[in-house]
């Protein structure tokens, strides 16, 4: 076929591409000698088929004198890698906003020497040692999701129709372990299953796994989830009616979750419950066995409370091992808890005004006092080993992220330079740690893409830089990065102001487009040109456009978070009109931007922000683009929405205060409305809620449905022309024309 007009714009670039993270390694794993790195990545910036390579490091049994790549699982080879997927793995890649194909997951036994992964439905293994023997199908039913080896790489435990299954890799026997069939559960087909985590724990609490294997791999500990409680709801396809809706079941604010239970599962099926007080704590946050017993993190339905238990497993008893407690709610922390191994166990909770780092023995872990200090607030632990902790803080720059050491010799800040260097160079750092080794992953303002090294301890000296781990990803076609990051106003909201490539200061006034998030777990504004990306490219076409962090973003401590609770709607809103003023009184001297001609754009909460601004605010915002918007929040989900709004029927102020459809005749300045018919997050109800509710108030706008697509526009067309969509909307609206042509063409 003959390349089409476009095909070397921004926009089709960063759609063929996925926003070019195509071509790029992740989900590192080292294993426990150190001698190895397993890691995904695609074979170039467009090629959406993820593969499985292995690193081998010098000195490793079998490897060559220097670092060596070797691909170890290609889907373009394995006969089941063009099927279709299952329902369930659809599911579970939608929660985790996961877009590419192929080996897009993959989990290993305790000596990272065998690999287990899914395509197509159906269970394979590939062996990770130099000469193993290439990837091979196992014999498991079919459809099949989450396979996890045990640590002796024996057995594989996978989930298929709801029930947790066991392939035996030396007989090939396959086996249920348990099911709603085995179990005797009375309930819908699909209603009860074994071995996958549920809706709010998948979308909110981070938890993408309902089963864990026992150190010995004598059993596992797998959490129960019964859905027969929560509402039923229908999302249908109207552009094939033909076709039956789809029945989810969505638990929003303030009816029933899912009941979720866990079992401890020996091989020859019997189990034992694992008790705690489920009626206080319904909510199971995390799971865990290490070495010696399982830990289970649990959660109150209104999030105040939070525990932290070991588990007896002979007979299920639990014992409290620390509660945290708080007046708003308790944030969970990926990665805790952790146990390193000499048994104490890392935490991570609330106190001083920040997140901080725990470390005690079980016993002593709940009087224990922080071993990070107030000023370095904790994002992610990544992992624990023999007597050091590693994770991720912000210190009093919440855009910088950096990897952090917590051991014998106290605290410290890794190394983090792309190069191997040491130093604390600002970014947004992450890294896997094992047996002496650890991939240290970089992004940085130099420019956009990841920097990915591979660092080995020295005796009486720093780790030593050994490989590198070459990412392959295209780079964005934008003449230059031009971004300038501000603290702007008294309160000092971190904000990104991007100008076109070709402006020059004092040439003339630029229309202004905030291009927000705004609101909790969701923090734009970084020290990573790659979040500037799409921002840059709109300002290429004749905008100012301004990024800011406001209060409920995370990175910048606790009272910062809960500035939000109760009231979803004013203190994100103010804070993004107090940026626009901030920024403009900061380019005052220079005249680039015209606050008479000031639109937003975003998606998500970001959506919902935009079309707040536009009700609420129309003498600062004269138009607005809201994507997959939530306009009433009881349609949204109960651990999220209860978390900063409480109960619908306890607090219906709060619910009034931040919805959207009691404002739709203040409407005057023009609005779009964008939203996938196929979502099942924030769901196409709160679009078209608030487009009956402006008809009815005869307020004109436009509403954009994107027929077959989810909360993530994922397919390449619909991503490529939204952008250009919206900038055809914003020059309409703002009177903006097109962008100079000495810019040259993009």
């Amino acid at each position: 076929m003959p390349a089409r007009r476009d095909d070397d714009s921004f926009p089709r670039q960063q759609a063929r591409t996925q926003n070019f993270s195509l071509g790029a390694p992740r989900s590192f794993q080292v294993s426990p000698d150190g001698s190895r790195v397993a890691f995904l990545r695609s074979r170039s910036g467009t090629d959406p088929v993820t593969c499985l390579w292995v690193l081998d490091l010098p000195g490793a049994a079998g490897a060559a004198s220097g670092p060596a790549e070797r691909l170890v699982a290609d889907p373009a080879a394995i006969e089941a890698a063009g099927q279709s997927l299952p329902e369930e793995e659809r599911a579970r890649r939608e929660r985790a906003r996961e877009r590419a194909a192929g080996v897009v997951a993959f989990a290993t036994d305790a000596s990272c020497s065998l690999a287990a992964f899914a395509l197509g439905g159906r269970v394979f293994a590939v062996g990770l040692a130099p000469g193993a023997a290439p990837a091979r199908a196992v014999t498991a039913r079919s459809p099949a999701i989450d396979p996890r080896p045990d640590p002796a790489g024996r057995r594989i435990a996978y989930v298929s129709d709801g029930a947790l299954r066991i392939a035996d890799l030396r007989t090939g026997a396959d086996r249920e372990l348990i099911g709603p069939g085995s179990a005797g559960d009375r309930a819908e087909p699909g209603d009860v299953t074994y071995g996958l985590a549920e809706f709010v724990a998948a979308e909110e609490m981070g938890r993408a796994r309902g089963f864990w294997w026992a150190p010995d791999g004598a059993a596992l500990l797998v959490a129960r989830a019964d859905h027969s409680a929560v509402p039923r709801w229908h999302i249908a396809d109207p552009a094939n009616p033909e076709r039956p809706p789809a029945r989810v079941r969505y638990p929003a604010a303030g009816t029933p979750n899912a009941a979720v239970s866990l079992l401890i599962v020996r091989l020859d099926g019997r189990a034992v419950a694992v008790g705690w007080d489920d009626g206080s704590f319904p909510y199971l946050v995390a799971a865990e066995w290490p070495a010696g017993e399982p830990l289970i993190v649990v959660q109150s339905r209104d999030q105040r409370r939070m525990r932290l238990l070991s588990a007896d497993p002979a007979t299920g008893r639990t014992r409290l091992l620390r509660e945290d407690t708080d007046e708003c709610w308790t944030d969970i922390v990926a990665g805790v808890p952790a146990r390193l191994a000499d048994g104490r166990i890392a935490w991570a909770a609330g106190a001083g005004g920040a997140m901080r780092l725990f470390v005690a023995p079980p016993g002593e872990l709940a009087a224990a006092p922080p071993v990070t200090p107030a000023c370095l607030h904790v994002r992610e632990v990544l992992c624990a080993d023999a007597q050091t902790v590693l994770f991720t803080a912000s210190g009093q720059e919440p855009a910088d992220i950096g990897v952090w050491s917590w051991g014998p010799a106290g605290l410290s800040r890794v190394t983090t330079g792309p190069a191997g260097g040491a130093g604390a160079e600002p970014g947004v750092h992450g890294a896997a740690r094992a047996g002496g080794t650890t991939v240290l992953t970089t992004r940085s303002m130099d420019g956009p893409g990841v920097a990915a090294t591979v660092l080995r301890e020295r005796e009486g000296g720093p780790p030593a830089q050994v490989a590198g781990i070459a990412s392959l990803a295209e780079r964005p076609r934008l003449p230059a990065l031009r971004v300038e990051l501000l603290r702007a106003g008294d309160r000092e909201l971190r904000t990104a102001l991007v100008l076109p490539s070709w402006h020059e200061p004092g040439s003339g006034r630029l229309p202004v487009l905030m291009d927000p998030y705004g609101g909790p777990h969701g923090q734009r504004v970084l020290a990573a040109a790659d979040a500037y990306l799409t921002s840059q490219w709109l300002a290429d076409q004749g905008f100012a456009v301004i990024v800011a962090d406001g209060r409920g973003t995370p990175g910048r401590g606790l009272a910062w978070e809960r500035a939000v609770a109760g009231d979803l709607a004013g203190p994100p809103l103010e804070d993004q009109v107090d940026a626009l003023a901030a920024v403009a009184r900061h380019r005052a001297a220079q005249g680039d931007l015209d606050l008479d001609r000031v639109a937003i754009r975003g998606w998500s909460f970001g959506g919902y922000l935009a079309a707040l601004a536009v009700l609420r605010r129309p003498d600062v915002f004269r138009a607005a683009i809201a994507g997959a918007p939530v306009t009433d929040w009881r349609l949204y989900d109960t651990h999220y929405t209860e978390r900063y709004l409480g109960h619908p029927e306890r607090e219906p102020a709060a619910y009034e205060r931040s919805s959207l459809l009691a404002d739709a005749a203040r409407l005057s300045r023009p609005l779009l409305l964008i939203h996938g018919l196929a979502d099942d997050n924030v769901v196409v109800a709160h679009t078209l809620r608030l487009s009956s509710a402006l008809l009815a108030a005869g307020r004109p706008h436009q509403v954009l449905p994107l027929t077959g697509v989810t909360h993530m526009a994922s397919q390449e067309e619909v991503a490529e022309n939204l952008l250009l969509l919206q900038v055809e909307f914003l020059r309409a609206a703002l009177g903006a024309a097109p962008r100079p042509a000495r810019g040259g063409p993009l």
